[in-house]
């Protein structure tokens, strides 16, 4: 078993891999590693068949070749990683977790759609590797929830509280974890369980709206890259907190800077307001 540490000077460039390398997301990641000055690729990888593998990560990218052939096991080049970024599956996902702690190798985590045991897993992994776990990596997403929990405290139960996102007609899950997160600020910041009041859309005889509910709706279609609206709606006012994305290198971007940031953590789950000092 490698005890390798992830601790880096600051003078060393960061070694990375990317889970689903050849994928949507990760030819972003792969280029943005490659413009971040502190990171630099080391390994990419795919799922077992996936036509790509052996593959130059960089021409796959649309980049540079880089001289780093796309493979198709984690374990056989673990050990040329100090930070993996996974924005796969769930499945997938977890069983990276289990062989980055047993590697002692750090994570930035995107994949959304955790059930119970996978979340399980990653308290597991936390407890022996530093990962930041999030939802969303953009900095203004992160920036929204600060402000979401700040309306949620001033209107307290006095606004009815709707999530509406949209996303483009790929995503397999829904709502997203973006949606989540938002969701969950609200009802930290009011004191309130979201399992308990949150309402995944409505449809036939729902009755009347019950007070301190969250209500959460997904729209899918078209390319849209994320969109995500919350609504405070009080007797006589409402207002709206919005992002939207327009590109994805922003995701890409944020999670290589989560990855310059856990490098220099202790063993446990932080997320995306960790890496940009809002939690302070």
């Amino acid at each position: 078993m490698s005890k390798k540490s992830n601790k880096k000077t600051a003078d060393q460039m960061i070694n990375i891999g990317i889970i689903g390398a050849g994928g949507r997301m990760g030819r972003m990641l792969i280029e943005a590693v490659q413009d971040n000055p502190q990171t630099t690729l080391s390994a990419a990888i795919e799922r077992e068949g996936s036509s790509l593998v052996g593959a130059d990560a960089g021409e796959v990218a649309s980049i540079e070749r880089l001289n780093i052939k796309i493979v198709d096991d984690l374990v056989a080049v673990i050990d040329d990683i100090d930070v993996l970024i996974d924005f796969s599956l769930p499945d997938a996902t977890e069983q990276n977790m289990q062989i980055c702690a047993e590697h002692k190798v750090a994570m930035v985590i995107g994949t959304t759609g955790f059930n119970e045991q996978q979340e399980q897993v990653l308290t597991e992994a936390s407890k022996h590797i530093p990962i930041v776990y999030a939802g969303n990596y953009s900095t203004g997403v992160n920036l929204s929830l600060k402000l979401l929990a700040m309306a949620a405290k001033a209107f307290g139960d006095e606004a009815d509280v709707e999530v509406i996102e949209a996303h483009h007609k790929h995503k397999i899950d829904a709502p997203s974890g973006t949606a989540y997160m938002m969701a969950e600020a609200v009802a930290q910041a009011r004191g309130q369980d979201l399992k308990e009041v949150a309402v995944y859309g409505r449809e036939g005889q729902t009755g009347a709206r019950t007070q301190g509910e969250i209500g959460i709706h997904a729209i899918r279609g078209g390319e849209i890259i994320g969109d995500h609206t919350v609504m405070f709606i009080a007797d006589g006012e409402v207002v709206e907190i919005t992002h939207r994305a327009r590109a994805r290198m922003t995701f890409a971007a944020g999670a290589v800077r989560a990855a310059t940031w856990i490098i220099e953590q202790k063993a446990g789950q932080y997320n995306m307001q960790d890496v940009l000092g809002l939690n302070d």
